[in-house]
C-alpha cells in the first residue's frame, strides 16, 4: 500500500467529504495510477481543475503518482507564484457558448435571456451532450458530476445551486460574464438570434391590447415567436440589473 498527501483549494472542496475540505489528507493506493484518476476518485471532475502541483512542480493529468508525493490541486483563477506553470484547462472561449443537461432547462432560458448561446433539450443523452460540446466548442453545464469525469470532456462546470436564479448568478460570476450580457438578443425558446420586425407585418398575430400599446417588436426566424417589451420584459430586466449590480459590488 502506497500513500500520498492531497490538498484541494477553493471551490474544488465542494466535491469532497467535509473532513477532507481545505486541509491536507492522506490518500492510499496500489499500483501506479495517474494523478487524474486519483483526483477523480476523490469526486473532483477534471474539468474543474486548472493546475496541479506535485512536490513543487506543475504536472499534467498524465503524471503517475509516487509513494510520498505531496500534491496540490487548484481551480481556475487560483493565483500562485510558481514557475513553470502547466495550465491544464483549454484556453477560455472568446464567445461563451453552453450546452446544458436535462436538469437545467430553466437556466438555459435565463442564459438565452441574457444573450448567451445556450442549447438544451430534455432528451439529450450524455454522449450527445459531450459530442456537441466538443464539436461546437461548448462548455457543459450540469448537475451531474459523472459526465464531467468523461475523458472526452474538455470544458464543463458543475452547477452548485438548485434555484434557477441563483444558478444564473453562479454562471455569470464563474465565467465573468456580467459585461457581456446582451439582453433579449436571443430567442428564449430556441436560442436563435432575434430580428427586429415592423409592426405592420405581424399585426394580425398580436393580441388586441398588445397591438394598441406597443410599437417595437422582435421575431425569432426559427420558431416564429414574437417578443415585445411587456410586463415579462420588465421583470427580466430587473433580474439582469440585479445581477449586474451584484457583480459591481
Amino acid at each position: 500500500m502506497k500513500s500520498i498527501t492531497l490538498r484541494f483549494y477553493e471551490e474544488l472542496n465542494d466535491f469532497l467529504h467535509p473532513v477532507k475540505r481545505k486541509t491536507p489528507f492522506q490518500y492510499q493506493f496500489y499500483g501506479n495510477p495517474s494523478v487524474k484518476d486519483v483526483i477523480e476518485s476523490c469526486g473532483v471532475p477534471h474539468t474543474e481543475i486548472d493546475l496541479i502541483i506535485a512536490n513543487g512542480n506543475s504536472v499534467g493529468f498524465e503524471y503517475r503518482v509516487e509513494d510520498g508525493d505531496y500534491i496540490s490541486v487548484y481551480p481556475e483563477f487560483e493565483s500562485i507564484d510558481i514557475n513553470p506553470i502547466q495550465k491544464l484547462r483549454p484556453a477560455p472561449l472568446r464567445t461563451p457558448a453552453f450546452i446544458l443537461d436535462v436538469h437545467l432547462g430553466t437556466l438555459a432560458r435565463y442564459l438565452r435571456m441574457c444573450g448567451f448561446d445556450s442549447i438544451y433539450r430534455n432528451d439529450y443523452t450524455d454522449v450527445e451532450i459531450i459530442e456537441l460540446s466538443v464539436k461546437e466548442k461548448r462548455c457543459i453545464l450540469t448537475r451531474d458530476v459523472g459526465i464531467l469525469k468523461k475523458n472526452k470532456v474538455l470544458r464543463g462546470y458543475w452547477i452548485r445551486n438548485q434555484l434557477p436564479v441563483k444558478q444564473l448568478e453562479e454562471v455569470i460570476e464563474r465565467f465573468d460574464l456580467a459585461k457581456m450580457i446582451k439582453p433579449f438578443s436571443l430567442c428564449i425558446e430556441c436560442n436563435a438570434k432575434l430580428n427586429k420586425i415592423e409592426k405592420e407585418k405581424i399585426e394580425n398575430l398580436l393580441p388586441p391590447k398588445v397591438k394598441k400599446i406597443h410599437t417595437e417588436f422582435y421575431r425569432c426566424p426559427n420558431c416564429k415567436k414574437i417578443y415585445w417589451k411587456g410586463t415579462h420584459y420588465k421583470s427580466m430586466t430587473n433580474l439582469i440589473r440585479l445581477i449586474q449590480n451584484k457583480e459591481k459590488e
